[in-house]
C-alpha cells in the first residue's frame, strides 16, 4: 500500500473542477474571500459501479433524497457528481426541485441521462438555495473537468474547514496496480452512525458493485462511525464509491484475498480522512484516539472508545490539558454494553511520553506536571485495555475549546 498524491483524481479516468459561483456572498470584496471556490463537479470517462452509504437523521437534505432515487433508476450506476457548499438545501419546500435541476443542468451540458448524476451539498440548513449562481456556473464546470484538479474541487466542498481533507492510495491486485483516493469535508456536526461527512471516494479497480457496497458499509462502521467532533448527526451526510475499472485487473467478483487487499486499500484512505476530519473539529486544538484493546467483542471496543472521545466533559480536560481520569472512566461506565469495570486499565499518550491514570477500576497516583507535558501536545492518544477479549478499535474526535462556541454562536448569520 503506498501513499500518492491525487485525491478524487488518483484513480485512472476521473477528473474534477471547481468554481465559485456566488451562494454564498463574501464578507467583503477582497479576492482571498471572493474567490473561494462553492461548486464542484467531478466525473469519470466511463460509467462507474456506485456504492452509497447515507445519513440516518430523520430529517435528511434533499440532495441525499435525490441521490438514493437516481441510483436506485440507474441500477446503482454514476458517471458524475456536483456538490455545492454554503447552503445544505435541507428543509426546503422547492429542495427536491432545485436538485434535480442540479442534476439535470449537468446531463444537459454532458449529454448524460439525468439518472447517472449524484447530487450533494452542505451548509447552512433551512435556507433557501439559489439556483441561478449554479445554472451559470455548471457550463464552466462541465468544460474545465481536468484530470489533475482535484484540489479545485477538495476546496470547493469546505465550509467551517480549514484544511482540505483528501487522501490516495496504490496498491496491487494480481500484479495490476490499482488506485483508490477520495476527498472528504466536516468540521461540526459530526455524530455519523453509518453515514458520515460529505466524502467522495473514486478506484480504478474492478469489482463488483455488490462487493463494493460491502466494504463501504464496513469499513463506515470502523472509520467514518467512530467520529465524534460534537454529537450532532448531519442531515446531508454521504459517502460514495464510484468504480471506473480501468486499471483493468480480473475483477473482483467474490470474497477472497483480492477482495481483503481491496477493502485494506479502502481502510486506509477512509481512516486518513477520519484522522484529518477529526483533527480539524471547529475550534479545535488537539486529535484525540482513543484506542480500545482487550475487549470482548468488537461493538463493545467500538462503544467504549466512541464514548471517551464524545464525552463533552473529557474534551474539555483535554483542551485544559487536565488529566482528569474519572470523566474517561465515567464516560466508560456509560457505555451502553456488558463488561467488568475493575479490569479496565487507561494510559495518556503522547509524542511527550505516557502516564498510567486508571487500573482495577481504581484512579493511580500520578505526577501531575508530566501529565500535563503529555497532554500538551496536539494528538493525544487514549489507551483503555478491557482485559477481557481480544477485540479492538479506534475511535477518533477533539477536544472543546472556546472557539467552537464562537464558531457555531453566529454560524448562520
Amino acid at each position: 500500500m503506498k501513499y500518492i498524491e491525487g485525491g478524487i483524481c488518483a484513480a485512472k479516468g476521473f477528473k474534477a473542477s471547481g468554481t465559485y459561483c456566488g451562494i454564498k456572498r463574501p464578507a467583503n470584496d477582497t479576492p482571498d474571500t471572493k474567490h473561494k471556490n462553492d461548486i464542484c463537479l467531478f466525473a469519470c470517462d466511463v460509467l462507474c459501479d456506485t456504492a452509497a452509504v447515507y445519513t440516518q437523521n430523520k430529517v435528511k437534505g434533499a440532495p441525499i433524497i435525490v441521490t438514493k432515487k437516481n441510483l436506485e433508476k440507474s441500477n446503482n450506476k454514476a458517471l458524475a457528481v456536483i456538490v455545492n457548499s454554503k447552503n445544505a438545501n435541507t428543509c426546503n419546500t422547492d429542495g427536491i426541485e432545485k436538485a434535480n435541476e442540479m442534476c439535470a443542468l449537468v446531463a444537459k451540458e454532458m449529454n448524460i441521462p439525468k439518472e447517472q448524476v449524484i447530487v450533494a451539498s452542505t451548509g447552512v440548513i433551512g435556507q433557501v438555495l439559489p439556483i441561478e449562481p449554479i445554472r451559470n456556473a455548471v457550463p464552466t464546470l462541465v468544460k474545465e473537468l481536468d484530470y489533475g484538479k482535484n484540489l479545485e474541487a477538495a476546496t470547493a466542498i469546505m465550509t467551517t474547514d480549514t484544511v482540505k481533507k483528501e487522501y490516495a492510495v496504490e496498491f496491487e491486485i494480481g500484479g495490476t496496480v490499482c488506485r483508490l483516493g477520495g476527498m472528504a469535508k466536516g468540521s461540526g456536526m459530526i455524530h455519523p452512525n453509518m453515514a458520515t461527512t460529505l466524502n467522495f471516494i473514486t478506484t480504478d479497480c474492478a469489482i463488483s458493485q455488490e462487493l463494493m457496497q460491502k466494504a463501504l458499509s464496513d469499513i463506515v462502521k470502523v472509520t467514518y462511525n467512530c467520529l465524534v467532533i460534537d454529537g450532532d448527526t448531519s442531515t446531508n451526510d454521504m459517502v460514495s464509491l464510484m468504480s471506473s475499472g480501468l486499471a483493468e485487473n480480473e475483477k473482483i467478483t467474490c470474497e477472497g484475498e483480492a477482495y481483503e487487499i481491496f477493502k485494506t486499500a479502502l481502510y486506509e484512505v477512509m481512516m486518513n480522512m477520519t484522522r484529518m476530519l477529526a483533527k480539524d473539529g471547529e475550534g479545535a486544538s488537539k486529535l484525540l484516539e482513543c484506542i480500545c484493546s482487550s475487549a470482548p467483542d468488537k461493538d463493545t471496543a467500538i462503544a467504549v472508545a466512541k464514548q471517551v472521545v464524545g464525552s463533552t466533559l473529557f474534551k474539555c480536560a483535554m483542551f485544559g490539558e487536565d488529566a482528569n481520569c474519572g470523566r474517561i472512566a465515567c464516560a466508560i461506565g456509560y457505555t451502553d454494553a456488558e463488561f467488568d469495570i475493575e479490569k479496565i486499565e487507561i494510559d495518556l499518550k503522547s509524542d511527550k511520553g505516557t502516564v498510567s491514570v486508571f487500573k482495577n477500576g481504581y484512579s493511580v497516583d500520578f505526577c501531575e506536571e508530566k501529565a500535563a507535558e503529555i497532554l500538551s501536545s496536539d494528538e493525544i492518544i487514549i489507551l483503555i485495555n478491557m482485559n477481557q477479549g481480544e477485540e479492538s478499535a479506534t475511535a477518533w474526535g477533539c477536544d472543546m475549546t472556546y472557539d467552537y462556541v464562537k464558531i457555531n454562536g453566529d454560524y448562520r448569520t
